[in-house]
């Protein structure tokens, strides 16, 4: 849904206000990250609570963490916990029959526009696909819950698009900010990921959000929710040159978890099992996990701490890798509700912790540090799966307070990010959109694009001839001074071409016996439906300076005309609009 009831609307004289003051805008933004890391305290509180309950474990514990789970509750409660969350989709499609749309797609597409309801369904459905132990992050419920909020709170103080856009990354600063306990990577999160970029504009609005929500889920969340490492050994020149294999191997991993998610969308999908069995069927498969070892269950949070203050032997951890790499994919690809963040960071901790110690084993000389491998690739792959590769930087850092290290992550994670461009293409969030039809690759503002439609530029007061007219009366009824093109028609009135009235004028009559002989661009013609790079793109493929826009290619009949060059100078026009609000010139 593009669109957001909201209950109350700001009075006329506060909507003024913040309209006309920067420093308003910080204010709500202040606002939204109080409320995010209130949000994020609760929803984490809430999937504690599903996990006592449905696996019997004390208040405070993680389920990742516990040495083992009742049997029949691992195999039980994902399986019947997936199958009702596949009947509330059924449910919900009745009364919602259009798919919720995430702060990246928002931000791209919408202005920042997004359904409060929608927000709130989607964080209930990841708060009990995690609560029934689905290898799932809550952080992506975090960032639609609060960048939700957000959104209606810049609607119900009718903000200007890039201002909207703004404070729903705001929302997503402290969502991030609150759940790692690391607000400079909630601040990055919004920039890279849902903002589009960094502006000075930008910085203090995002910036206040991010600490508000670090400050709120701290003091209120009864869970920790930072991650936890040992103590890091000496970052070396070798550990830079080894970060770059690493950063490698990480690309490689997250593509193949982002294509094994959609692998296992695309099987259930040709399978056509009733939609309800398809997460019940994930659920019993990650229960079977499970039985193995409790570590794949929900988000490992618990499993992360674990393997960060216990040296399990390698065998295990690579066996936690890939039993956590395979739950993760099922669970997303048969329909649960949640991301691949939180994994991300703790597959990436265990196939750098598997890879420094192999090395070691191949060569005893090199004495690498586990530790700080884990850390490497926690940010490596992350940055491969989710993007944002100065976001996972900050994370290193605010987690571990090294700078050498974080030198070492960030070599990491500019490799990993740029492999992953070169051989996929997307991040995780923007691969599923891919395969929805969508063709975004970032947050970036591209909606004013697909709203500057043919259909607004184009033309209506246009002159036509019929196709069977002499060239004597076409000159006689369109003299040089009149019209520059006119629009050829057939006897049906369906669309034939487009003459130039110069070219009818200037050529002589033994060279052109009728308009036929000049008629251009004949194949193509506009759509009153399409946005002004697809004209832009119509007009180079026909090298023509006007092109007729006509009903739809089945009636071609002309509805009006559009030149290239209105089209380019309103383009031109719409960038420099955009690029002068985001710098903060208007």
């Amino acid at each position: 849904m593009t669109s957001t009831t909201f209950f109350v609307e700001a009075p006329v004289r506060w909507r003024a206000f913040v309209r006309a003051r920067e420093t308003s805008l910080v204010l709500i933004a202040l606002v939204v990250g109080v409320l995010g890391g209130l949000l994020v305290a609760a929803m984490s509180a809430a999937v504690n609570f599903l996990h006592m309950g449905f696996f019997n474990i004390h208040y405070g514990e993680r389920l990742s963490a516990q040495p083992s789970i009742d049997p029949w509750r691992a195999l039980i409660v994902p399986t019947v916990g997936g199958f009702l969350l596949g009947l509330t989709f059924i449910l919900v499609q009745r009364f919602r029959p259009k798919r919720e749309i995430d702060p990246i797609e928002a931000n791209a597409l919408h202005g920042g526009r997004m359904s409060f309801r929608g927000s709130i369904i989607v964080a209930v459905q990841t708060i009990w696909s995690s609560g029934v132990g689905a290898s799932v992050g809550l952080e992506a419920g975090y960032t639609q819950l609060v960048s939700g909020v957000a959104a209606s709170i810049g609607r119900a103080f009718h903000l200007r698009r890039n201002d909207q856009r703004l404070i729903v990354g705001c929302g997503c600063a402290a969502a991030i900010a609150g759940a790692f306990e690391a607000p400079l990577a909630g601040a990055f999160y919004a920039f890279e990921l849902i903002v589009g970029g960094y502006t000075p504009a930008s910085l203090t609005p995002i910036g206040v959000s991010a600490v508000a929500g670090f400050v709120m889920a701290k003091h209120f969340s009864p869970l920790s929710l930072g991650i936890i490492v040992n103590q890091i050994g000496e970052v070396r020149g070798r550990d830079l040159a080894m970060a770059t294999a690493l950063g490698v191997l990480a690309a490689l991993t997250g593509i193949i978890i982002m294509r094994g998610v959609a692998l296992v969308e695309d099987l259930l999908e040709k399978s056509r099992l009733w939609p309800p069995l398809r997460p019940a069927l994930g659920g019993l498969v990650v229960g079977a996990l499970a039985l193995v070892t409790p570590e794949v269950l929900s988000s490992g949070h618990g499993a992360l701490h674990e393997n960060s203050v216990v040296t399990p032997p390698m065998l295990f951890i690579l066996m936690v890798f890939v039993l956590k790499m395979i739950a993760s994919t099922v669970s997303l690809g048969s329909g649960f509700r949640g991301g691949l963040f939180f994994a991300s960071l703790l597959l990436g901790a265990l196939g750098g912790e598997v890879f420094a110690k192999e090395l070691n084993i191949l060569f005893p000389s090199l004495l690498l540090d586990p530790t700080l491998y884990a850390i490497v690739g926690m940010g490596a792959l992350s940055a491969s799966v989710i993007g944002g590769p100065l976001t996972m930087t900050f994370i290193a850092l605010e987690a571990t307070g090294n700078l050498w290290l974080t030198t070492a992550v960030l070599i990491a994670v500019i490799i990993s990010s740029q492999i992953t461009r070169e051989l996929f293409g997307y991040s995780f969030a923007t691969w599923r959109m891919h395969l929805r039809g969508e063709t975004i690759r970032s947050a970036a503002d591209v909606g004013w694009i697909r709203d500057l439609t043919v259909a607004a530029m184009m033309r209506r007061d246009f002159a036509t001839v019929e196709l069977g007219t002499s060239v004597a009366e076409f000159r006689e009824k369109f003299p040089l001074a009149t019209w520059s093109q006119v629009v050829a028609v057939d006897a049906k009135g369906e669309y034939a071409g487009i003459i130039v009235v110069a070219d009818a004028h200037g050529a002589s009559d033994h060279k052109i016996e009728s308009l036929k002989d000049i008629l251009r661009a004949k194949t193509t013609t506009l759509l009153p439906q399409m946005n002004i790079q697809q004209a832009a793109a119509a007009f180079d493929h026909a090298e023509a300076e006007a092109l007729a826009v006509v009903e739809s290619a089945e009636h071609p009949k002309v509805v009006g005309v559009l030149t290239e060059a209105y089209t380019l100078r309103r383009y031109a026009e719409e960038s420099e609009k955009r690029r002068r609000s985001l710098s903060g010139e208007l």
